[in-house]
């Protein structure tokens, strides 16, 4: 594998009872990449991240991170998902914990860092969210936009290799949208190693290097936003930019 490989999935295949959700996914991320998934509600997006970081198990196919096997039994599946940041669409924060807490606990449960040194770095990580000022703050008492903005700062306090973005924006109002965006970007252009599942087409097209169109399963195309957005080679990649453009319009 190349050494700038940081992340590879290789033929990723799930299913519901009767419903292949996932048909053979694989793709390549490197260091440093931000890779942009997008495709209709149903479509398997969701599941091949959750599949990635072991969340739900693939029926075939193999991950890896950094050379070392995710999809193997015997891989320590704490120390990988420590690897591998994941951000929810419903935040996922514990309502009884303040923002301080709820970004420090991995450092303290996981990483077994002192409580002076975990403190520490989740403060820097909530500065960096913009969020210093809420630490003491309890999920009631922030809005979903701040919500997921603690939920990053948590991703990020574990320094991940990558980050797993499952539709970080869908459960937000709209006027909170652009302050996640304007983290995840100021992420993506100081070399994050990002996965963002999301139908933000401004975005896409400003911070990802690679968009991935999947559709009932499978990738149906993949490339720059250049490409994708003016001259996508199959004739679905192109319908579908253009409905989805229309219903969330360009800009973030």
């Amino acid at each position: 594998m190349a050494s700038n490989v940081i992340l590879k999935v290789e033929d990723i295949h799930k299913r519901y009872g009767r419903e292949e959700v996932l048909r053979g996914v694989s793709f390549s991320l490197f260091k440093g990449e931000t890779k942009v998934i997008i495709g209709p509600s149903g479509t398997g997006k969701s599941t091949l991240l959750r599949c990635i970081n072991r969340l739900t198990p693939p029926d075939r196919g193999r991950v890896w991170l950094d050379g070392v096997e995710v999809s193997h039994p015997k891989t320590n599946i704490n120390k990988i998902r420590a690897a591998i940041g994941f951000v929810f669409q419903d935040f996922n924060l514990f309502t009884h914990l303040n923002a301080l807490d709820n970004v420090r606990l991995g450092l303290l449960k996981i990483k077994r860092l002192d409580k002076k040194k975990a403190t520490e770095i989740a403060m820097m990580e909530l500065e960096r969210v913009g969020l210093a000022e809420k630490a003491k703050a309890y999920p009631a008492e922030l809005s979903g936009g701040q919500q997921q903005r603690v939920s990053i700062a948590r991703a990020l306090a574990m320094d991940p290799k990558v980050i797993l973005f499952d539709e970080p924006t869908s459960a937000l109002d709209p006027e909170l949208i652009g302050e996640v965006l304007e983290v995840m970007t100021d992420l993506a252009r100081a070399g994050m190693t990002m996965v963002v599942v999301s139908h933000e087409m401004g975005f896409a097209r400003s911070v990802a290097d690679e968009i991935i169109f999947m559709e009932g399963g499978v990738i149906v195309e993949q490339g720059s936003p250049e490409q994708l957005f003016t001259n996508p080679r199959q004739k679905r990649t192109g319908e579908f930019l253009r409905k989805i453009t229309e219903l969330y319009g360009e800009a973030s």
